[in-house]
């Protein structure tokens, strides 16, 4: 049983696995099982090339970037389970027990944050109920969004970055991701107001 599960992990999914991996020494969260599913090929960042991205330098290329996030979140918090080459095909159950169908497996978690693209290709069923019409991109793009308030689709569901209705930034994708993980960190801290900072002191 994982406590929290993140489908994708591209800029919004990877984000959310690193501010909760960072949480790591906190009491409410040491013992919190996360894990998240790697699968890459489709996102947006594969034919991307970065000149306006806060702290990333210019012509950096998205597809490294997608590699170089995959080893930091393994070097610096080995404790989060990457599951590389699975496809999330449905979803089951209510919270506080989903089940994800996979491809390949079953898993069984507390919490589920989804966080793959806004294109209209998406397919896991369980959670085809809540699309609809992406509010902040172009209508001919057919894009689509989950249904949420907040980032929170339904209790124990959230959704991050461009599906949650996000314009396709990579900056705003980052703090969407950052912004659910402490949502999920603040829920195991008993509903106090909870984010993570590294600090040199």
């Amino acid at each position: 049983m994982f406590d929290v599960l993140i489908i994708g992990g591209g800029v919004s999914g990877m984000s959310c696995g690193l501010v909760l991996g960072s949480a790591k020494k906190k009491l409410f969260a040491t013992e919190k099982e996360i894990g998240i599913f790697t699968h890459q090929k489709s996102s947006s960042l594969q034919e991307a090339i970065f000149n306006n991205a806060y702290g990333i330098p210019s012509a950096t290329l998205g597809s490294d970037l997608l590699v170089q996030s995959i080893k930091q979140l393994s070097q610096l918090y080995p404790h989060i389970a990457q599951i590389p080459s699975e496809k999330v095909l449905k979803i089951e159950g209510q919270s506080p027990e989903f089940i994800i169908i996979t491809n390949k497996n079953t898993y069984k978690t507390k919490v589920i944050v989804v966080a793959i693209g806004a294109a209209n290709t998406f397919s896991i069923e369980g959670l085809m109920q809540f699309v609809e019409p992406h509010q902040k991109s172009l209508p001919e793009k057919e894009r689509i969004q989950l249904h949420n308030i907040d980032h929170k689709i339904t209790e124990g569901i959230y959704v991050a970055g461009t599906l949650a209705g996000w314009r396709s930034q990579l900056a705003i994708a980052a703090g969407s991701g950052a912004a659910v993980a402490t949502d999920i960190l603040t829920l195991w801290n008993h509903g106090t107001q909870t984010h993570i900072h590294d600090s040199i002191r």
